[in-house]
């Protein structure tokens, strides 16, 4: 049976600071992201216990479990990439970016708009959680998700493009309670080119759902 991996960071534990430091991303990656992985991997090899043995008294809360920490290890996935010490600012033609900044504008009416609704999303998510941004194939525009844990309160079929973590472990320890402030701090951070390659992957595979059989 395949298992999922722990990917490596594509950079140093210090390479996002000061946004965020050191010790959170070690933290995050290492034991958080990791516990995701082998959530998911446990998860598979018990519902393949209970496919064995016809045992389906607990095949509800496996498939929870398997939605939770599958989801999170994604989730995750996405989010180390989306960032880079070189990153922030605006998504802008110049920068090669310019389809997706055309699909921000033309969503959302403009990037500060944009910007607002994600920020909020991801700052008022009751208990823990995402602010997402995601592409919905069925209108071809992008959206901003609130993800509830790691798989609630999402469309079907929208791929995410952009992810902000707003679990407490992604910026207690330097933040303490103002997540506010490090959502604000995220937006130095993101890395626009990575969003901008997923946004035209997602908008590839999404025309698939539309497909005439």
């Amino acid at each position: 049976m395949a298992l999922y991996t722990l990917p490596e960071l594509p950079y140093d534990y210090a390479a996002l600071a000061p946004v965020i430091s050191p010790e959170i991303v070690e933290l995050h990656h290492d034991k958080h992201h990791a516990a995701y992985v082998k959530g998911a991997n446990d998860t598979l090899e018990q519902l393949a216990q209970a496919r064995e043995e016809e045992a389906w008294s607990s095949i509800n809360g496996l498939e929870k479990n398997l939605a939770f920490h599958l989801s999170g290890h994604i989730l995750h996935s996405i989010y180390w990439r989306n960032m880079s010490g070189d990153g922030g600012g605006e998504p802008l033609e110049k920068d090669g970016v310019g389809e997706l900044a055309d699909a921000v504008a033309e969503s959302f009416g403009s990037f500060a708009a944009f910007k607002a609704q994600l920020s909020k999303a991801a700052a008022t998510t009751q208990g823990s959680g995402w602010g997402v941004l995601a592409y919905e194939p069925l209108s071809g525009r992008l959206i901003v998700e609130q993800v509830y844990d790691h798989q609630g309160n999402v469309g079907q079929g929208s791929t995410p493009v952009l992810v902000f973590d707003a679990w407490e472990h992604a910026f207690y320890l330097q933040y303490r309670n103002q997540k506010v402030d490090f959502i604000e701090a995220m937006w130095q951070v993101v890395d626009w080119q990575d969003v901008a390659r997923r946004y035209a992957a997602a908008k590839e595979r999404g025309d698939s759902l539309l497909l005439a059989p």
